[in-house]
Parts: C-alpha cells; structure tokens; sequence
C-alpha cells in the first residue's frame, strides 16, 4: 500500500477548450480521451488544395457522386495539384489544434495516395499487391512536419486522425449523442453518416465519450488505496465499472451501425507500413528521408480507455512476440495519453493496489468485475474481427501490423488468467457459495472458462484453416489452464 507522498499527475478537469496552445489530447475527468475541445474543422485558407483534393476523394463523396479513389484518379491529381505547403504548416506551429487538423488531412491524404493501388487491385478481385512505394515530398515534408508539431507518428493514427479527431457535430446544440455526430473525413462512404464507415469511426468516438468517468475513477481508486481509504478506493472502482460498462454497451451497437460484410470494402486504406506485404521494404518520404521508413497503420489497439484498467490492475501480460507488438503500440498514442497511462501503471505497483483490493472481499469482487468488464471488452472484440474480418478475407495481418489471427487472443488469454488468479485467492473464496455476491462471482469465473475452452478451439481451427501455427505461448497457456 501507498501514502500521500506518491507521484501526482494533472488530470484536467477543466479541458480549457479555448486554449489552443496547450495539446488537443490530454486525459480528463470531463471528456476523458476525447479531444479537449471538438476537432477543427476547417483548414486554413493557405490549406484550400488540400481541402479540395480531400473532399474529392472518397469513393462516394458527399453530394452521392463517384470521387477520385472510385476511378483510381487520386495519385494523378495530387501529382497536379498538390504543392509542398510545409513552410504554411510551420505558420501555424503555436496553434497545437490547427496542427492536429492538419495532421489529420495530410495523413488521409498519405494513406490514400499509398494505398489506392491496393484498394484497386481489391476492387478487380485480385490481391492487394504493392502500395505506392514513396510518398511525394508535397504530403511526405507536410505531414511529417505537423506530425512532429502535434506529436503524432508521421502516418495515420486512431486518436489524432482516424477516428477521435475525425468528428463533428451536425447541430452543435444537440452534442455529442450518436445521431449528431458526423465524419470529417472518409475513403469510402463515410460522409453518409448512415454508411458502415461512419458508423464504425462514429461507434469508436462513442464509445470513448464515456472515458471521463473512467478516468475520474481509476485516480480516484488509486488516490483511496494510497490513503489506506477503502471506501474512496471502493467508490472509484464503481465508478470505473459503470463507465466501462457502458462503454460495452455502446460497443454491442457497432453490429447495428457498421455491418459485416461492408468493413472490408474501407479497410484497405487504414493499413499500415510496418509488417505488411504491401511495402516489403517501407516508403520512401521524399524530402524527409532516403532512407524508407515504416510506421504501423490505424488500429482500435491505440485506444487508451482498455490498456488505462490493464494498468490500474496490473494485468500480466504473456511473454510473447505479440506483447512486444502491444508495447511498439504505446507510441502511437498522443503524448499526454502515454505518460498517463505510464503513471497509472507506475503509481498501481508503487501502492500495491492489485494486492489491496484483493485482500478484502468487497474490493475483490469490484476488482473482478472490472476484470470482468475487460474481458467482455476483448472478447467483442475478438468477435468482431471473427465476423469482419476473418471470414471476409485470408490477408493475413491486421491494419496495425499484428498476426490477424492470434493477436487479440494473446492479451484476451492474459485477462483470463488474472480473472482465474483472483478466484483463487483468499478474499474471493471467503464469500459464501449460496449468497448474492458468490453467485455473482461464480457466474463471471464460468463465463470466464467457458470462453478459454471455445477459445482454444477457435484460434486452432482459425490457424489451421489459413496454415499458421497457433503460437506455443497462447496454446501452451490455454491447455494447462484448461486441465487445471
């Protein structure tokens, strides 16, 4: 256990949404992960070619017509019409919301550019073959320039591009409730916000609305274990649940808002560079490197609301290939982000608060429903990609560079053994078999056991169906736990 002397971290609670200095992306007790204040919309008007070129370029674009990615047309036109604006990037350098909006664009723009070969080659029904293998210094020096300035990796992220800066509202009274939201970006159909990409950026974006109280109660069960205040501490693991489970909630929806057989049609162009056969050996940024460089592609992965409770209760991760995977992700978080997430997992150890919360029966049980929560978390999503990914297509990474099929069974398998460890332990096993609170730890530990055993057999035949070999830490784990 802790004391009051333990390390702090500013967790906003005032976001100053009118502050432009300061970074878009700081964690807060009011938006959580979302951005400070809602993302910038429009670009500068030294920025007009690039907003053209954007607003051109989806398959479907915004008025229902065909747009430049639908004929194969973007590589020609950003060829024509796109000039190096790096030196109007810099312009802007003290306006940290600006450099985010700029980010996001340029690393739309990089990605489509990159990977419009592919997605034609998808599109005759033939393998996705080779990317572009340069970006042209007119996005490559931009980009990288308002990547440095914003704190972003130099191609497209979740939190800075993709999906939490990629919103707006439609009627700005109204805020942030789902029907409201609209993209500002899209490759596909995305502008309609009735579309499968809106609904599976926009499902994200509501999903970690509901991040504030999460992490608001993460501190404050943390800040109560470090004063030895179990009802603090108990107080803040309710908190975190409620949050979380909603969280899940909204999750349950994407199957409504973004459908099976409609996500593979958009997914081309958030792939990645990083252990993809498309640029087996990286992309030359002109006028940034001449040597070629490779970053990981847009994933859910670099969602920090998850990683936040593996922290707060100091999951094991296994030692495998795929965590080391999981630990190259924490770079491609926003800054404030990354070092909060490190506090968290810094300042749990420091007040030992896994062995605190589990060395009294009423903690423990909230400890494993977070636990619980978590699991069922990685479990939807370990459906999901069953459901839209594996079953649509045998490409075999995932858009951020990882093993498609044993990557989320690899920190899924991690959570079930904390759930198994906590089970086992002194506090859990003092609740009465027959009373409220036992049948409720009973119910998550068989659901918890049930998944491991449909587990094993999915990532085997998934493996066997597309000749992988299931990897020896995830099976190894798996069959002993099962026997046990």
């Amino acid at each position: 256990m802790g004391s009051n002397s333990e390390p702090t971290f500013n967790v906003l609670a005032d976001t100053r949404p009118e502050d432009t200095t300061l970074p878009p992306f700081m964690a807060s007790t009011s938006r959580g992960f979302l951005p400070r204040a809602d993302p910038v919309v429009d670009l500068p008007e030294e920025f007009a070619a690039l907003s053209s070129i954007l607003e051109r370029m989806p398959i479907v674009t915004l008025s229902g017509e065909p747009g430049l990615l639908a004929k194969g047309a973007l590589g020609d036109t950003v060829t024509a019409e796109l000039t190096d604006l790096s030196a109007a990037v810099e312009k802007y350098a003290d306006n940290l919301c600006i450099q985010t909006a700029l980010y996001r664009d340029y690393s739309f723009i990089a990605s489509a550019y990159l990977l419009e070969p592919c997605h034609m080659a998808y599109m005759a029904k033939s393998p996705y073959g080779l990317g572009r293998q340069s970006l042209p210094r007119s996005i490559a020096l931009p980009l990288s320039v308002c990547a440095r300035l914003a704190g972003f990796q130099p191609f497209m992220e979740y939190a800075g591009s993709y999906a939490l800066y990629n919103y707006k509202l439609e009627n700005p009274d109204a805020g942030m409730k789902y029907t409201n939201l609209r993209l500002i970006r899209a490759f596909e159909k995305g502008l309609d916000p009735t579309s499968s990409e809106a609904g599976f950026v926009l499902t994200h974006v509501e999903m970690v609305k509901n991040s504030g109280p999460l992490v608001e109660g993460c501190v404050r069960a943390l800040d109560g274990c470090g004063r030895d205040d179990r009802q603090e501490m108990d107080d803040g693991l309710d908190q975190a649940f409620e949050a979380i489970k909603k969280v899940n909630q909204v999750m349950e929806r994407m199957w409504a808002n973004s459908k099976p057989g409609d996500y593979i049609d958009f997914r081309t162009f958030i792939m990645g560079i990083t252990s993809q056969s498309m640029f087996p050996n990286g992309v030359v940024y002109e006028g940034v490197s001449e040597t070629p460089l490779s970053f990981r592609g847009e994933s859910g992965a670099n969602d920090s609301m998850i990683p936040l409770l593996d922290n707060l209760l100091s999951i094991s991760m296994p030692s495998t290939p795929l965590t080391t995977i999981l630990k190259d992700f924490r770079s491609y978080r926003p800054g404030n982000h990354r070092d909060f997430l490190s506090h968290i997992a810094n300042l749990s150890l420091s007040v030992s608060f896994k062995s605190y919360a589990l060395s009294e029966p009423s903690s423990a049980l909230r400890y494993l429903r977070l636990l619980d929560q978590v699991r069922d978390f990685r479990y939807r999503h370990w459906c999901f990609t069953r459901e839209y990914i594996l079953k649509k297509t045998s490409h075999p990474t995932a858009t951020g560079g990882s093993p498609i099929v044993t990557w989320l069974p690899n920190q899924l398998v991690a959570v079930l053994d904390a759930m198994t460890e906590a089970g086992e332990g002194k506090a859990l096993k003092s609740v009465p078999a027959g009373s409220k609170a036992g049948e409720e730890v009973k119910e998550m530990l068989d659901t918890a056991e049930r998944q491991r055993d449909g587990l094993k057999k999915e990532v085997e035949k998934w493996c066997s169906d597309r000749g992988v070999p299931p990897p020896q830490g995830i099976t190894d784990t798996l069959q002993a736990v099962a026997a046990h």
